[in-house]
């Protein structure tokens, strides 16, 4: 995390867009933006002040500091156009907030009277709406009805108290279309001023935003007007292998709060473990109308707050459950090849085209492993390794690393997990199961039921370990 001086000149886009500078005079008086370049998941930010809580871990993201002012929680937001890495080598040209999209994560506790002073530098206007929050009309952030929107080079207070905890974002309400898509979004957590009789307390806090972009292969910017077909899939503008694990100590309890604010819903699957719907934008659920599942639906629009104890050891994926959104660019108008015979075909478009490689004649697996050539600045489909080979997934992928000797305050990657001997699907080398060996009748079994076939006498395998 950085501190910057708000009137040094920003570099690229930023300086050439900026319509407007605000005075010296006018900003003295306001808290000191704080910058973040990294796409690294920052380590949790301690409160230095005001009420106390256990903060979160923003996936690939961090928490903005603030200052006190009167027993008034001060934070400075600023729009501008930034450059998101999302995996090495391919990165984004977006709107977001104080150097990153998304922008940085707000942290407050209930009943904290809040100050946010919303600073413009992008090329047209611009508002702040606070998405679930209980506050005076006039500071919900639509532009147009409930305010005036915030012009270019200018700066606008927003003031209210926190009323209710939980787990919320921040968005324009202005030329949403375009601002949301180019990645102007962010979140906000509330946190409980006590003990909560529907809000645990929890070891690892984890949050994180759905969202989605349309970028062709070699650009960088994204086609604002896209309404269905987008390419991008991120966990906080990142994409899989680049996303950062979640980790946890055995048997610690585990919070994971999930916003959507693209253009479709998200299955949010976890393996290994069975979770219960906690909380969502309206508020903590009641524990009567919980139940366990292994995946939930967020929304367009909505906050899902999911917990479990993570008493598995293990690598353990979580994902979007929609096959697409796990993957890497792609195009809708590429041919299903499968069971295609091109025998001796390649070899004669390559006399032409000699980068031409056949594509999905076995299925697509193949392509997680095959050296493409693309333009610079492109995500492939499929890019990511694990200790058995690819993973073949992209997107918003995952994982979940649960281990015994983790430091309650540890959120470092501890590496890929050892299975215990005897653990790991192995392949048989018994002996062949013979498809015209007779069948058996299973005792008790009726005529005309379902047969079922012994297993042959000889039934050695050999295991991985």
């Amino acid at each position: 995390m950085q501190r910057r001086n708000f009137f040094t000149a920003a570099a690229g886009a930023a300086a050439a867009v900026t319509a407007a500078s605000v005075s010296r005079v006018a900003m003295a008086a306001l808290p000191e933006p704080a910058s973040q370049s990294s796409a690294d998941t920052a380590p949790p930010l301690t409160p230095p002040n005001g009420r106390p809580y256990r903060p979160v871990v923003t996936l690939n993201g961090w928490t903005t500091p603030w200052r006190m002012n009167n027993n008034v929680k001060e934070f400075h937001l600023v729009a501008e156009p930034v450059v998101r890495e999302v995996a090495p080598g391919f990165s984004i040209n977006m709107w977001g907030y104080n150097g990153q999209s998304p922008g940085p994560t707000i942290e407050v506790v209930e009943g904290d009277q809040v100050r946010i002073f919303v600073t413009n530098r992008l090329p047209e206007h611009t508002t702040v709406h606070w998405h679930g929050q209980r506050l005076p009309n006039g500071m919900d952030g639509v532009g147009g009805l409930t305010q005036p929107h915030i012009p270019p080079g200018k700066t606008f207070v927003y003031e209210f108290v926190a009323r209710r905890p939980g787990t919320f974002m921040y968005h324009p309400h202005a030329d949403e279309m375009t601002q949301m898509a180019m990645g102007m979004m962010g979140l906000w957590i509330t946190h409980p001023k006590g003990t909560h009789p529907l809000i645990a307390n929890v070891e690892r806090d984890y949050a994180f935003l759905l969202s989605a972009y349309d970028v062709e292969p070699g650009a960088m910017t994204p086609r604002v007007n896209e309404m269905t077909d987008f390419n991008i899939w991120t966990f906080n503008s990142r994409v899989f292998p680049a996303i950062t694990p979640l980790v946890a100590r055995q048997n610690d309890r585990v919070r994971i709060r999930v916003g959507n604010l693209t253009m479709t819903n998200h299955p949010i699957h976890v393996h290994g473990h069975e979770f219960e719907v906690t909380g969502t934008d309206g508020g903590p659920v009641p524990k009567t109308a919980r139940w366990p599942e292994v995946t939930t639906d967020v929304a367009v629009g909505q906050m899902r707050q999911v917990e479990f104890i993570a008493d598995e050891l293990g690598d353990w994926a979580l994902h979007c459950h929609k096959s697409h959104h796990t993957m890497g660019a792609m195009g809708h108008d590429v041919p299903t090849m499968i069971g295609l015979d091109h025998r001796g075909l390649v070899s004669k478009i390559q006399k032409i085209v000699p980068d031409y490689m056949m594509m999905g004649e076995r299925g697509m697996a193949d392509m997680g492993e095959m050296e493409m050539p693309l333009p610079d600045n492109t995500y492939p489909m499929m890019s990511g390794t694990g200790p058995f080979g690819a993973l073949e997934m992209g997107g918003m992928f995952t994982t979940l690393k649960v281990r015994k000797d983790l430091g309650a305050n540890d959120f470092r990657d501890p590496g890929w997990f050892k299975q215990p001997k005897n653990t790991v699907a192995y392949e048989w080398t018994g002996a062949p199961l013979d498809a015209k060996a007779p069948r058996q009748t299973a005792p008790g079994t009726a005529p005309g039921a379902p047969q079922v076939r012994k297993p042959a006498a000889d039934s050695g395998h050999t295991s991985h370990h």
